[in-house]
């Protein structure tokens, strides 16, 4: 299945993983053997979230069979391993960056997606120590251009000190969605990475279709070179209308079981 388009920019809706016992039987297919539920997940949606990154590193073969199984658009976007994020001094992190990146995620070639930083929600904003760490991110890797996400839960990084900083480094920061997190929807890079976490058993797509339309709307949005009007910012405004953009969005958490449904359901109507 081809990710949408709006100009020259693509639309890629995805989850978190690919494996989990309540899929089996109602995303997956009865009898689907366990070892095809990526390949499977692969062509129902565009992109997938991985999980698996942020507690341990994966051999380079991992990387080399996930690409294979997967259709030739379709991206992996990688959580950053924890040992990066959760320490006291950001500064310090730049061993783990670079095992991290070679570790063989390189491996998945084309289909490498954005990286995502996750910072716990006890960390709090610290100008100089997460400009240390910015500074750390590589924009290349071997000759390949690497985007970064940085997902932050503390409430001291509503400020448009920390919005300033992200756009200096052409970093998106992650934009929460329905979600208890802080919402920090400025747009700080190229492209636009957004978690949306309110999906729910009340609904059989997860969201209610006025919700459904809502985030369409506002990828599209962003896809285009605006920005939503009715999402909480903190920084001054961007660009009135900046290039066309990337957008990756991820129906995560919330009622999990439902989240491949969301994301079935954002896709056809961004293909309306």
């Amino acid at each position: 299945m081809a990710a949408s388009k709006s100009k020259t920019a693509r639309i890629r809706v995805g989850i978190g993983g690919w494996t989990f016992e309540p899929w089996r039987g109602t995303f997956y297919p009865e009898g689907l053997a366990q070892k095809r539920e990526l390949e499977y997940a692969s062509r129902a949606l565009t992109s997938i979230e991985v999980n698996g990154t942020f507690y341990g590193s994966q051999k380079p073969a991992t990387f080399i069979k996930w690409r294979d199984e997967t259709p030739d658009d379709f991206v992996f976007s990688l959580k950053a391993p924890r040992y990066a994020t959760n320490r006291r001094v950001l500064a310090e992190a730049g061993e783990t960056i670079e095992r991290f990146f070679g570790s063989g995620v390189l491996e998945l070639k084309d289909k490498l997606g954005p990286i995502n930083w996750q910072f716990a929600a006890t960390k709090k904003f610290d100008p100089d120590d997460f400009e240390r760490f910015l500074e750390l991110l590589p924009a290349k890797v071997e000759g390949r251009a690497i985007r970064h996400a940085i997902e932050v839960r503390h409430e001291s990084f509503c400020d448009a000190a920390f919005v300033a900083l992200a756009r200096k480094y052409r970093v998106a920061v992650v934009i929460a969605g329905d979600s208890k997190y802080p919402q920090i929807a400025d747009v700080t890079a190229p492209f636009v990475y957004a978690r949306i976490m309110g999906t729910t058993d009340k609904q059989a797509k997860g969201y209610a279709n006025a919700a459904l339309d809502r985030w369409t709307e506002r990828a599209k949005t962003w896809a285009a070179g605006g920005s939503p009007d009715d999402l909480q910012t903190f920084g001054k405004a961007a660009a009135p209308k900046a290039a066309s953009r990337d957008v990756f969005l991820y129906v995560i958490s919330g009622f999990k079981e439902r989240n491949p449904a969301a994301g079935i359901a954002l896709i056809e109507r961004l293909k309306g």
